[in-house]
């Protein structure tokens, strides 16, 4: 969390210095017109192909490994069910290796509902990964053959107009090209 706090903070701080030195930039080109562009890269994983897939991949194994935990946690379910049904039949002794047994198998589920959530946490930061490298080098290729002078990410803006945000035509460029 405090990682978090501190990127945010160091990328409002970049965005301001960056904002500084445009602005400082703009003034020695004295008439020339600087073009400045502002991405919403939350809106282009949640809006464009690619991210609508990424995320319909991950929530198809995150269905498939919550149908398995179910099942799981059905045989939990049963193995107490049963031990409750023969407790009055079973030696102390048996009473207590099946509550062990128990107690093994919730412990079990509470560590593959761990490692599954791992696992989900782990791909969508890799397939995010993969598509800020790909939306980087579209931004990159539109910056220059747009004459862009900064195009930056929307996190570290307190304001901006609307017209300088390029978030729709870099959705557009992303879809066409992948």
């Amino acid at each position: 969390m405090e990682d978090k706090k501190q990127m945010r903070t160091f990328r409002a701080a970049f965005a301001a210095t960056l904002f500084f030195f445009v602005f400082f930039a703009a003034s020695s080109y004295g008439a020339d017109v600087v073009k400045i562009g502002i991405v919403d890269l939350q809106k282009v994983f949640e809006t464009s192909s690619a991210g609508k897939l990424v995320r319909a991949d991950i929530n198809k194994k995150g269905k498939k490994m919550e149908a398995e935990l179910k099942a799981e946690g059905a045989k939990v379910d049963e193995l107490r069910k049963k031990m409750e049904r023969e407790a009055q039949v079973m030696s102390r002794e048996q009473r207590e290796d099946k509550e062990r047994e128990i107690e093994i198998k919730i412990y079990d589920l509470k560590r593959l509902k761990k490692r599954y959530n791992e696992e989900l946490m782990k791909l969508q930061n890799q397939k995010l990964e993969e598509m800020k490298k790909e939306i980087f080098e579209i931004v990159q290729d539109m910056g220059k053959k747009d004459g862009f002078l900064l195009i930056i990410e929307k996190i570290g803006v307190l304001y901006s107009p609307s017209t300088i945000d390029v978030t729709d035509q870099l959705i557009e460029l992303y879809n066409a090209k992948y």
